[in-house]
């Protein structure tokens, strides 16, 4: 039993690890942002599609990655996605020049985001379900390598050239691919997928929790991935701050997002994941008001920034949580893989919609106002269908 419980400890700190250091690569352009916008002439809807491009692909690159790690599991596919982010990561910092370049190397880089839908299954097989939702959450942890990419990428391109942030994160992955091949072990008993990726894909989008999870996971995930990526152009737009001041804010969402979704895990094994929910998705929607105020007293629009970011982490832990109670065994990386799309692409349409109400408006505040609305939204949804599935899910298993 103790052996067991290493090893499990062991490849949820390797899963970890992983989940962060791909999404450090993932996060590159967000940070520089701005000075991409000044070198390329761009628009604010343009900066925000670059920006963007990386997360709607990495999100929708989840859905064949996860259901390749049912298939072949994570001790292959932890290493093989690790090396190939690295040749987008280096075409950025050494080859890109233009726009479209640009576009091209954001599109690969995507593949980063993946790295969610292989950790998943891996942590899922390792732990009982008792504790899954824990385990889960400390892996979303390593959704901070966006925190670590806000840390360190202006500060390392501004001392030693635009192409160092680049170049160390190539040399880390390169590590951790090694590593993970060595270290990492599939659970024993997993449940191995069978049948081809269309008919199994079409099989878990058929299951009703994959559909309702979906929809909690583009807001919850979805709203700090969002976040995450235009946090920086929102308060240098908005606020007039400096890159490197609007980007160590940014870091400060990250930071808050990422310590409160072990803490959404925690308490979805404590007490029902829905009403964990319906209290995230409430209080994200009064805090997104307040930002939509846009008040002249930062420090107002910094407790509402906060605040969203510690209840939209705890939604997304509390989301997975649910994820290991309803997804069947030998589907958890596909049902995952279609979630953390939804997630990622979540992410992707408020970025467009910010730019384009700043484009047209000069104002961030009716996309602010809008989230608020889709918050509420999400919340008498979570109250009504979601908590009937998961009754019925937990008869099902009594």
């Amino acid at each position: 039993m103790a052996a067991q419980q290493g090893l499990a400890t062991r490849n949820l700190a390797l899963a970890l690890a992983g989940f962060m250091l791909n999404f450090w690569a993932w996060a590159l352009i967000s940070p520089l942002g701005a000075a991409y916008r000044e070198q390329l002439d761009l628009t604010a809807f343009q900066q925000s599609v670059l920006v963007a491009v990386p997360v709607v692909v990495g999100s929708l690159g989840r859905i064949p990655v996860g259901a390749l790690t049912d298939r072949l599991g994570a001790r292959l596919m932890f290493p093989v996605v690790s090396l190939l982010t690295v040749l987008p990561v280096l075409f950025i910092g050494l080859v890109a020049e233009s726009y479209v370049a640009m576009l091209v190397g954001g599109f690969f880089l995507g593949l980063g985001g993946t790295a969610f839908a292989i950790g998943v299954p891996l942590v899922n097989a390792w732990y009982p379900p008792a504790r899954r939702g824990t385990a889960l959450g400390i892996f979303g942890i390593g959704m901070g390598g966006t925190a670590i990419s806000a840390f360190t990428t202006v500060r390392l391109s501004d001392a030693f050239g635009r192409e160092a942030p680049f170049l160390l994160v190539a040399g880390v992955l390169v590590v951790y691919a090694a590593v993970a091949a060595a270290f990492v072990r599939d659970a024993p008993d997993r449940a191995v997928a069978t049948g081809s990726f269309l008919a199994r894909t079409w099989a878990t989008a058929k299951i009703p929790a994959t559909g309702q999870l979906s929809v909690l996971y583009a807001l919850g995930f979805g709203g700090f991935v969002a976040f995450s990526v235009y946090l920086p152009t929102y308060l240098t737009n908005a606020y007039g701050l400096r890159a490197e001041d609007a980007s160590l804010r940014t870091a400060g969402f990250v930071v808050l997002a990422v310590a409160m979704r072990p803490v959404g895990g925690w308490l979805s094994d404590r007490v029902d994941p829905v009403l964990v929910l319906v209290v995230c998705f409430t209080g994200s929607a009064l805090l997104a008001a307040l930002a939509g105020l846009e008040l002249a007293l930062m420090p107002l629009g910094t407790i509402a920034f906060l605040g969203l970011a510690a209840l939209l982490g705890a939604a997304s832990g509390a989301v997975f949580a649910l994820v290991a109670r309803l997804a069947p065994a030998e589907k958890v990386g596909a049902v995952t893989g279609l979630v953390g799309a939804a997630g990622g692409l979540g992410g992707f349409v408020p970025p467009l919609v910010m730019g384009a109400f700043y484009d047209a408006l000069d104002d961030y505040s009716p996309g602010l106002y809008l989230l608020a609305v889709v918050c509420l939204a999400t919340a008498a949804f979570t109250r009504g269908p979601v908590a009937r599935n998961a009754r019925q899910g937990a008869t099902a298993r009594t």
